[in-house]
Parts: C-alpha cells; structure tokens; sequence
C-alpha cells in the first residue's frame, strides 16, 4: 500500500512539473503580447482578430497575419 501511495504521488509530482514548463507556441505569444498592448480581442468560429491603435493581427488555425499601421 505504501508503494503504490508513493508511485502514485512521484507521478503526479512529475506531471504538474513537465506541464507547467511547456513552451508557448507562436499564437500564444503573439496573443499574450496583443493582450500586453492592450488589444481588443474578438473571436469568431476558427478565427481570432485582436486591433491596437498601430497594429491588427489575424490568427487563424494555418497561419499569424501582422498588420502594422504607420
């Protein structure tokens, strides 16, 4: 009983430390920024538009489309 407890913790110790150091794909750092810059976000179906006052950015599930006004 006392094995199986101790299997069972050092398991789930592991998991929460390999989840929690997972690296950020683009998307997510692209969105996180726009969050940053204080974006509006919408999103639709597949599809998410964040708009700052010099930048718009299009995320869609094949690519990253970054607009930036002058």
């Amino acid at each position: 009983m006392k094995k199986l407890f101790l299997t069972i913790l050092t398991l789930t110790f592991m998991t929460t430390s390999f989840t929690s150091c997972r690296e950020e794909s683009e998307k997510e750092k692209v969105i996180q920024e726009m969050k940053d810059d204080g974006a509006e976000i919408k999103v639709k179906d597949d599809k998410i538009k964040m708009e700052t006052e010099d930048k718009k950015v299009k995320i869609t599930d094949d690519e990253i489309k970054v607009k930036e006004e002058d």
